[in-house]
């Protein structure tokens, strides 16, 4: 007769049962609290019966998850498999509710990610506007630049719902192309006009940093066409580039959206040749069917026609 098995479930690689979501949702508080004394602290529970629920989910699983330490918690291997679908799942259940109940999405929060200037140029008033038909909806906006990855990884994780930024890189998401911003030069006022390569090669050049994308395509632009100034100089804050070039410590390339009101002092022209960034909605799929998804994403669409005749002036 065949002895019966007695191996672990790690060992085997059966579920003894199956995960709950109460079991995700305190595993993934776990997982960005980064300890479990933050994460009960925040939830109002016991840190006792917090690694219960964490613990039974590893059982469930037949997999440590969480390496345990005196500084907090680390992911395994098999936890940094997990985390994503453990987030997923969540997202699904609180999307299905959302979609079931219009009125809850639209009488909740919805967070955008984008930057500084589509912020003010595009998204605040498309927010004027979304206020004035779904008013107690709440709206949180979050630094896309804070991600690493331009607002993607905000969008990827969930902690945003919609970006408002640049194309996106990073597999699995859905973008919808609504704008050209066009790069132009930002030069103090009656100098390099007309504008040439070569003027722009001549005249020290002013950026943000070029830990992105987005300047390292500029940069690299102006370079394929002979203009790259010999003096680059990266700086932080884009009010600090325009007052250096406003007292004549150079020229700087901004996205024409980022300019809003200009220095009487300043002015800014188009380059030889046109380098536009495409700015668009960044959705995760099967999430544009929401229904304050939705709303943010037609408020957004009008402002866009508004702000494309201003960038045709």
């Amino acid at each position: 007769m065949m002895a019966k098995s007695t191996s672990s479930p790690e060992a085997s690689g059966e579920l003894r049962h199956s995960p709950t979501l109460a079991q995700l949702r305190l595993f993934v508080a776990v997982v960005d609290e980064g300890s479990f004394s933050s994460a009960a602290a925040g939830l109002g529970m016991s840190q006792s019966s917090l690694s219960e629920s964490v613990r039974a989910l590893e059982g469930a699983l037949g997999q440590t998850l969480l390496l345990r330490t005196r500084s907090g918690v680390s992911l395994t291997p098999a936890g940094s498999a997990v985390i994503g679908h453990a987030r997923d799942a969540l997202m699904a259940v609180q999307d299905l509710q959302l979609a079931a109940n219009p009125a809850q999405a639209l009488g909740g929060q919805l967070t955008v990610a984008t930057f500084r200037s589509i912020g003010q140029q595009l998204l605040a008033p498309a927010l004027g506007k979304l206020h004035a038909t779904s008013p107690d909806l709440h709206i949180r906006v979050l630094d896309a630049g804070r991600d690493g990855a331009g607002g993607q990884r905000f969008v990827l994780s969930g902690e945003a719902d919609v970006g408002l930024i640049e194309a996106p890189t990073e597999p699995g998401l859905l973008f919808e192309p609504l704008l050209h911003d066009p790069y132009v030069a930002v030069t103090p006022a009656g100098q390099l006009s007309p504008l040439s390569w070569a003027s722009l090669k001549a005249w020290p050049l002013l950026v943000p940093p070029l830990t992105g994308p987005p300047y390292q395509d500029v940069v690299a632009f102006l370079k394929s066409h002979g203009a790259l100034s010999r003096s680059v100089s990266e700086v932080d804050e884009d009010d600090v580039i325009l007052s250096m070039v406003e007292h004549g410590l150079g020229i700087t390339i901004f996205p024409r959206l980022a300019l809003g009101h200009l220095s009487p002092a300043l002015m800014f022209q188009p380059l030889p040749e046109t380098i536009s960034r495409v700015i668009g909605l960044v959705i995760r799929p099967g999430r544009a069917g929401l229904p304050h998804v939705r709303a943010l994403s037609e408020a957004v669409r009008a402002q866009v026609k508004i702000s494309e005749k201003k960038l045709l002036k």
